[in-house]
């Protein structure tokens, strides 16, 4: 299925801007691409609309990589010819270390990995353990205030971490948590689809999908050689075993895998955006299918894959990425 159109886009949340549905992740993207195409898909993404991109330090906690996906993501943008101003920059901070790694320490080294003094969005990564929220609340506030960056919200929080963010942060007067990114995918939805997230939804919080093919492994790579992410409930190979239903029923819209997995996530109300990663232009263009895929079969796709949903008895819908199975 082709989408010839260009990328439309939706508010990311009632505290964030308007993002294309479609977004390009970092992580072990940029620096599995011969250089000399990164510029080159750059360059066609943000003609096509697609200017989001999520680029991380990737050096902290568990992804301690030595990565320069950001380095080369810099490089890249300036080398395509696109302007500052044209494209939407989401950065991470990452709690593994903090507070003896400052916010503001942290952003100083990524941004200018970048090449950059701003980032559109900020998400506060992934964490384990009891942190002080009231602290991470106001230092990230501050680098709101200070400019540093636009919005911010939440890499794989429990529910109930993130209602504490938002209520302390509204009733001090500082910027609330604006959006969640949540594993999401036909396969993970106790998370997003539950009833928790999803009175924080109703409450005005935007949901940006991350994860969305397991690693590849929605999308046809059924063994992924290189590291992927996480896997709450310890449910990867059931995932892996449904992936021949998943291409029948995307067959039978004329769509390929990986549209329907896209489609599937930004059918969610509160989605604004889902992040991939994409590698080459053919990947890119597949992707892009996914928007008429949705557009022709919107109302038909979540209840086309219901019998898919494999986490629905192994991750607990309040549950953080790594927490209680139920």
């Amino acid at each position: 299925m082709e989408f010839s159109g260009q990328v439309p886009r939706r508010r990311l949340g009632d505290g964030g801007p308007e993002v294309p549905v479609l977004g390009l992740g970092s992580w072990n993207t940029w620096d599995r691409m011969p250089r000399e195409q990164v510029a080159e898909l750059i360059g066609t993404a943000v003609g096509r609309g697609v200017n989001l991109f999520d680029v991380a330090h990737y050096d902290f906690g568990p992804h301690a990589e030595n990565a320069v996906t950001d380095v080369i993501f810099g490089q890249a943008v300036r080398e395509a010819g696109v302007a500052r101003k044209d494209y939407l920059l989401c950065g991470k901070l990452w709690l593994w270390d903090y507070p003896a790694l400052s916010f503001a320490g942290q952003a100083e080294v990524a941004l200018d990995r970048i090449g950059t003094d701003r980032a559109d969005l900020v998400v506060l990564g992934d964490f384990a353990g009891e942190l002080d929220l009231r602290a991470v609340v106001s230092d990230v506030s501050e680098l709101v205030r200070a400019g540093r960056f636009g919005c911010w919200g939440v890499n794989n929080w429990s529910a109930r971490d993130l209602r504490l963010a938002r209520d302390f942060a509204l009733a001090e007067g500082l910027t609330p948590p604006a959006f969640a990114q949540l594993k999401y995918s036909v396969a993970r939805r106790s998370v997003p689809d539950g009833e928790p997230y999803g009175r924080l939804f109703a409450d005005g919080l935007g949901l940006q999908a991350s994860d969305v093919f397991e690693g590849g492994i929605l999308a046809g790579k059924l063994h992924p050689e290189r590291k992927i992410g996480a896997d709450p409930g310890g449910i990867r190979d059931r995932i892996r075993a449904a992936y021949p239903e998943l291409r029948r029923i995307a067959e039978s819209f004329g769509a390929t895998p990986a549209q329907l997995a896209i489609a599937f996530c930004l059918a969610h109300p509160a989605a604004a955006s889902v992040l991939v990663g994409v590698s080459g232009r053919a990947q890119l263009d597949d992707n892009l299918g996914a928007l008429a895929l949705l557009e022709r079969h919107g109302d038909e796709l979540r209840a086309a894959v219901a019998g898919l949903w494999i986490d629905r008895d192994a991750v607990h819908p309040e549950a953080a990425w790594g927490a209680d199975a139920r």
